[in-house]
């Protein structure tokens, strides 16, 4: 028990055989998810046009928005770990592995914010839960979108070496 408080995470029995739970997370996919689509889908009935996935940007944002210099990542509440929702809580079983895993998981999630911030680009993150209501997402992204960027947009040819560099302002 001692062991458990000090994680101070939520633990849960896996219901499933091994082999099932195999199977099951081999379905796992990282692009298109259903979150992923709902948030695309509002956007564009918003009007906006995007980018998905850009590999050359840290964290391969769900969507990119470079005409705003706006990104959103749409995250799963469980591989993400999304703090006091139900559906982020760990599994009992193979402690060490998923303490492990989650935790590097939220590290590199806000390092990648971080830099992309730094950066310059305005960054919107999504739980997989807060899509499911469709008048507070529409809300969301609406403020998100509306709301100034102190930066100019980013164009392709501000990329250098396949990944993102802080484009540079003329000082004459």
């Amino acid at each position: 028990m001692g062991r458990h408080q000090a994680c101070k995470v939520n633990l849960v029995a896996d219901v499933f055989s091994m082999k099932e739970r195999s199977r099951i997370m081999a379905r796992v996919h990282s692009k298109d998810t259903l979150p992923e689509l709902i948030v695309r889908s509002k956007l564009h009935r918003l009007g906006f046009r995007f980018v998905l996935s850009p590999d050359y940007l840290p964290g391969k944002p769900d969507i990119v928005l470079p005409r705003f210099r706006k990104l959103i990542f749409v995250h799963g509440c469980f591989w993400h770990q999304h703090k006091g929702c139900k559906a982020s809580e760990r599994p009992s079983s193979n402690l060490e592995y998923w303490n492990k895993k989650l935790e590097r998981n939220i590290k590199r999630d806000k390092r990648n914010v971080n830099d992309l911030k730094r950066a310059g680009w305005d960054v919107l993150v999504l739980w997989e839960c807060q899509v499911r209501n469709n008048d507070s997402l529409e809300g969301r992204l609406e403020k998100f979108m509306r709301s100034a960027s102190a930066h100019p947009p980013l164009r392709r040819k501000d990329i250098k070496g396949g990944r993102y560099e802080k484009q540079k302002t003329d000082t004459n």
